[in-house]
């Protein structure tokens, strides 16, 4: 089968996704020409950005597939290949429509000859039937069909070199301005209500390492709505509505960790609201490692633009985008897995240095994700509410570079979309520390949750069975609640002087030292009637009656030998088997070994694993 023959089902899907000749010209002929005639040489780059060069780039693309088609057509996933860096233009065109169509409208509103003029051009574009806003889209949507029609030709291939082309060339496609967010997890349909806005609306949403994209689904299009940057988020459960029979009940929830607009989240079924988890902790993790400030470093997801090797370990990291972590302080660079065993950052913190000539701090008043950019400067997203830092800000310039104090990341943006922060009477170092660390990954923390809540959620459970919940309305911030016969117990927890506790007797630096101490110690200490420790975490007990239920004993993979782990391994998705050294692992699959990965299992999951970090049992 060639792949002249393979494009036969596919050839109806590709042309009106890759040819769009028609539509250049009417805007070449029929907009850019006429306009230049009452817009300035500023006001057709803002509207028109850089479509004259995307055309000749477009067109040269097209004619290239043209001659592998009259040649067979098994060249042509090497076509997308040469294509990829020039296709990148498509980057700076999609980043910038958002203030093209502001510009448009704004000038449309505004100027009546710009007005009269668009419309004269509108009347002889097939008698007025598309708008020059809808005809600026077409690129725009047309890159974003390029990856689905190398999809369909690979599914019609069998052959396997150009099999193994076409896969190359959908990789290539694929990553097209998103790489920035991380690498994909997951993606589909979900409910979404916002904290603002009760209303659940149906959304589809594409989850990333570093952020949500809430899009609403027209057809086979998608609107973006919204895009949630994950590092300024913590998730949290909703587990009430999982005893509820109805669909889309099983709900989960985002908070903002500077008590700004939240999200919650609801699921067809459990086992969707499981994966999605699943998949919102991975990403977290990702991005806000446990060991990211281990030994004075302070690590983050970063691009190398060159082979490196991790500081720990000596072994190169993986991949081509976001191959391992940075410290910002002394650059080094690692694997997530080394983490905790680079040796010590001997650089002082930058917050430290500048901790005394800080600049004034704004507050954001809208979002900002980078429309329209800062002309040749790095962008600074950040959503209403965010803090930041301002390093340099002309009253009379449009753009400002600052710093977020949450996330440390720097970058300019529209200095009309922040505004003086108020002062704070209490600096964020006095505050108590349980108010600045983030608790969502902890199986015992629940989150926001009414007592009535917890109550019908713990009887559920085995004597012994805790969590610890947030009440935000009230003074005492945390309680304590616990299943201790038959009976649903609540504890106070008291945040005074920088100090935590339930009883004046035995105080704690923080909640998290608190629990530990109760689970080695009973709370009898503090309550003669509460003879018990905090056995066991709600979501704990949760997941593992979840996996007792939804095993199943029917398929177990045959096990083709045995290796062990030589190095730390930290899965970077759900996909990815972690390893700890020493860890027995049983293999299943060395399909993907000359790609260097194989799957196994341990500790009772099952994924996929470098196959060189371990070393197989009983081959020499």
């Amino acid at each position: 089968m060639t792949m002249l023959d393979s494009l036969t089902p596919a050839v109806e899907f590709g042309c009106c996704g890759l040819c769009f000749p028609p539509f250049s010209v009417s805007l070449l002929q029929n907009y850019m020409n006429p306009l230049r005639l009452v817009l300035t040489l500023q006001e057709m780059e803002a509207i028109f950005i850089n479509l004259e060069d995307l055309i000749k780039v477009h067109f040269n693309f097209l004619r290239a597939i043209d001659v592998s088609m009259m040649s067979g057509g098994s060249s042509l996933a090497k076509v997308f290949l040469e294509f990829k860096e020039r296709l990148l233009i498509y980057g700076e065109y999609c980043s910038h429509m958002e203030y093209a169509q502001t510009t448009l409208n704004h000038l449309m509103a505004n100027r009546e000859d710009v007005h009269q003029k668009i419309e004269e051009c509108t009347l002889k574009v097939q008698d007025g039937k598309f708008k020059l806003q809808d005809l600026l889209v077409v690129p725009m949507q047309r890159v974003l069909k390029y990856h689905l029609l190398l999809k369909e030709l690979l599914s019609h291939s069998s052959d396997r070199p150009e099999k193994q082309q076409l896969k190359e060339a959908l990789e290539a496609m694929q990553p097209v301005k998103l790489e920035e967010y991380g690498r994909p997890k997951i993606d589909g349909e979900l409910k979404v209500r916002s904290i603002v806005n009760h209303t659940k609306q149906d959304r589809y949403l594409f989850l990333f390492d570093k952020v949500v994209i809430v899009c609403k689904r027209k057809g086979y299009n998608y609107e973006q709505k919204d895009i949630i940057e994950l590092f300024c988020y913590k998730m949290t459960d909703d587990p009430m509505n999982n005893k509820d029979i109805k669909k889309w009940s099983y709900g989960f929830y985002l908070t903002h960790l500077q008590g700004k607009q939240g999200f919650q989240f609801f699921c067809k079924t459990e086992d969707m609201k499981r994966k999605w988890m699943e998949q919102f902790e991975m990403a977290m993790s990702n991005i806000k490692p446990e060991k990211a400030m281990a030994n004075n470093h302070n690590f983050q997801m970063y691009t190398f633009d060159k082979t490196t090797n991790c500081k720990a370990c000596k072994m190169f990291l993986r991949g081509t985008f976001y191959q391992g972590y940075q410290c910002v302080k002394c650059k080094v660079g690692a694997h997530k897995e080394c983490l905790e065993v680079i040796p010590p950052c001997k650089i002082s913190s930058p917050a430290d240095q500048d901790s005394l000539n800080m600049g004034p701090k704004m507050v954001a008043v809208q979002n900002y994700h980078g429309n329209p950019a800062p002309p040749g400067k790095p962008v600074l997203t950040f959503q209403t509410g965010e803090v930041i830092e301002l390093l340099r800000g002309d009253p009379e310039s449009q753009w400002w570079e600052g710093r977020l104090i949450l996330s440390k990341k720097s970058g300019y943006f529209p200095s009309s979309s922040v505004k003086p922060c108020p002062v704070d009477a209490r600096p964020p170092n006095s505050r108590p520390p349980s108010r600045e660390m983030d608790y969502s990954a902890y199986p015992w923390f629940a989150g926001n949750m009414e007592r009535q809540q917890t109550d019908n959620l713990l009887k559920l459970h085995v004597t012994g069975t805790y969590l610890i919940r947030e009440r935000p309305a009230e003074a005492e911030r945390f309680a304590i609640s616990i299943k201790f016969n038959e009976e649903v117990k609540h504890i106070k927890v008291v945040e005074k002087d920088n100090w935590i506790h339930i009883t004046e007797a035995k105080k704690f630096e923080s909640l998290l030292e608190l629990v530990e101490y109760y689970q080695a110690h009973s709370l009898k200490e503090s309550f003669k009637q509460l003879d018990t420790t905090l056995k066991y975490p709600y979501k704990s007990r949760e997941r593992s009656t979840s996996r007792t239920v939804t095993r199943s004993p029917v398929f177990t993979p045959r096990v083709v030998g045995t290796a062990v782990a030589r190095y730390n391994f930290a899965a970077r998705d759900m996909r990815e088997l972690s390893l700890r050294e020493g860890d027995v692992v049983k293999i299943y699959s060395r399909i993907g070994g000359d790609q260097g990965w194989w799957k196994g299992e341990t500790n009772g999951r099952i994924g996929w694993f470098p196959s060189t970090y371990v070393e197989e049992e009983g081959v020499q």
